[in-house]
């Protein structure tokens, strides 16, 4: 299971820098590279062992992901949507403060991969799941998001038991993310008793409805590069046997 969630996170790695991008194919070899508008974890070195646990983004990581029973527990058990609205978006927030910490002052770690991509999507799964149920975020909306990060998980799994080479997150499966994870809080504080809750319920489509349609446009984008992430894996296993 560790291997397996590790090579996830090599897949589908959240913690980068930024380089614009594109794919090349070299017609002699067949070889396949990626050049331009990935986060390019190469940019810095990776912390391992223990020097990649004890870190400031990692505990903003745990943090974020020890919250999510809280929401859950503030949305029906203390039934304040407003509360609730108000942690779900400081959730959201630190998915951009931890990365910048992350590459600002040199902590990228092996474990950091693990845990942001995993506090991102826990959080979107547990909080659309728990709005569809208060009724406060449109179905078809929530069911759009939800099925695009199970397909998203499902191919990291099979690519990644099929032994196959790193892929690097785009700028704009990160920015599909990103505005969603604005858009969940907004929808839950337009449907509560918030100060200008109205407000907040048109914010929710201004970055729902884009940060959507990047986010399936981006997951269409991991197609070519899965494949040939494959076939690069594949030529690592060969050339190293």
């Amino acid at each position: 299971m560790i291997h397996i969630g590790t090579g996830l996170i090599k897949l589908l790695s959240s913690d980068q820098s930024f380089a614009p991008a594109r794919i090349k194919v070299d017609k002699i070899t067949g070889t396949t590279s990626f050049i331009g508008q990935v986060f390019n974890s190469q940019a810095q070195s990776s912390r391992t062992g223990w020097a990649g646990v004890f870190t400031l983004p990692n505990l903003i990581s745990l943090v974020r992901l020890g919250c999510i029973p809280l929401f859950v527990w503030i949305l029906f058990g203390a039934g304040n949507r407003t509360d609730a609205a108000l942690l779900l978006g400081a959730l959201g927030a630190t998915d951009w403060i931890d990365g910048w910490i992350a590459r600002r002052f040199g902590m990228i770690s092996d474990v950091g991969k693990v845990l942001d991509p995993t506090a991102d999507r826990l959080l979107l799964l547990v909080a659309l799941v728990a709005m569809i149920v208060d009724g406060s975020v449109p179905t078809w909306f929530a069911v759009a998001v939800l099925t695009r990060e199970f397909l998203v998980g499902l191919a990291a799994i099979i690519l990644a038991l099929l032994g196959a080479a790193r892929i690097e997150v785009t700028w704009w499966g990160k920015t599909g993310t990103f505005a969603l994870l604005f858009a969940v809080p907004f929808f839950l504080a337009g449907e509560s008793t918030a100060f200008a809750h109205e407000w907040f319920a048109v914010g929710a489509w201004i970055f729902g409805l884009p940060g959507l349609v990047i986010a399936w446009w981006a997951a269409y984008g991991y197609v070519p590069r899965a494949l040939a992430a494959l076939r690069g894996g594949r030529a690592a296993r060969r050339s190293a046997s």
